[in-house]
């Protein structure tokens, strides 16, 4: 439970047809919290998980009057809900990820109007300094790296202003707000196709194609030696939850510190498929910056907690998720 709320007092999750607002209901609910809000701008039958507890609500953020239908009567609010996808949506679709600053900014004022307590905003770890991530042995990301300001462009912009406004509202108005800069989030009942997915996923997608199209291959965009931490659901949801619980009012890391190439991503992959395949690079495609990894020494003193998944455990996971829903009789999500 968060503090100071009683089971009945009202959660609103925005994004909750996404991949980790999905996971976040569904864990509020097994939690006891019995009053919880869902809300995503997909039509219901679209959204990754539904949980029939839930207030499920199907609103365009991005629109003042939607926010306040979304936060009426609040008690707390996490924000997840954004335009994104992994490197190939992030680098093509910079305006869209931007315009996201219309959910924060209208969710922010409808929160104050509420008289909501709490309010929680999902960052990224792409708010970070561009110089601090251009070699593959990078020297772990600190919260303050973000400082001077040189994040991805589009979508890292949008979430280093969507952090600056809420420490504004917690300034200028007293509403609680918490900030977590999430790194590579993973794992089950999350997207794996159709351009949005992210390393693992995609990297899991395309083994199990190669295995059923006999292909022998796979391919890899950029030449491989580009590192990266993933950080698997049910650690990103025990962080968010502790983070929301806190008196910690800057932001914090929410990602493993399990630093592997892709390459590296590639092999453990292969091996949960007892598979080897030829290797295709596309040097040209999108790939982001060259290395990043998550410090999590402020977490851990701040929250006496950091992530602890073991990257083959949660890709064994997302693996054996992956394949079932790739079958022609893969169960529909409810």
């Amino acid at each position: 439970m968060i503090p100071a709320m009683t089971p009945d007092d009202l959660v609103l999750v925005t994004g909750a047809g996404g991949f980790i607002g999905g996971h976040l209901v569904a864990e509020l609910l097994r939690r006891g919290h019995r009053r919880v809000r869902a809300v995503d701008i997909k039509p219901l039958d679209q959204w990754f998980q539904r949980a029939e507890a839930a207030d499920s609500r199907r609103l365009d953020l991005r629109r003042l009057e939607a926010c306040h239908e979304a936060a009426a009567g609040t008690a707390a609010v996490f924000n997840l809900a954004a335009d994104m996808g992994g490197m190939g949506f992030i680098e093509t679709h910079k305006a869209a990820c931007m315009l996201s600053v219309l959910i924060n900014t209208h969710l922010l004022l409808a929160a104050r109007d509420a008289g909501t307590d709490r309010f929680f905003f999902a960052s990224s770890a792409c708010v970070y300094r561009a110089d601090r991530q251009d070699v593959t042995d990078v020297e772990p990301l600190r919260e303050g790296d973000a400082y001077p300001a040189m994040p991805e462009d589009g979508y890292g912009w949008e979430k280093l202003f969507g952090e600056r406004m809420c420490r504004h509202f917690r300034e200028d108005f007293g509403l609680k707000t918490r900030v977590a800069r999430y790194h590579n989030v993973y794992g089950p009942w999350g997207t794996f196709a159709g351009g949005r997915e992210k390393a693992p996923a995609a990297i899991c997608r395309k083994v199990l194609e190669a295995q059923r199209t006999g292909s022998g291959e796979i391919e890899i965009w950029g030449d491989g030696e580009q590192t990266r931490s993933f950080t698997y659901i049910d650690d990103c949801l025990e962080g968010t939850l502790r983070l929301m619980a806190s008196d910690v009012v800057d932001p914090l890391n929410v990602g493993s510190d399990e630093l592997v190439t892709i390459n590296q991503l590639v092999d453990i992959v292969e091996r949960i498929a007892g598979v080897r395949l030829r290797r295709r690079y596309r040097l040209e495609a999108p790939t982001g910056v060259r290395g990043r990894n998550s410090d999590n020494t402020q977490v851990t003193q701040a929250l006496g907690w950091a992530p602890t998944g073991r990257l083959e455990d949660g890709l064994r996971k997302t693996y054996e998720w992956i394949a079932a829903s790739m079958t022609p009789t893969a169960a529909t999500t409810t």
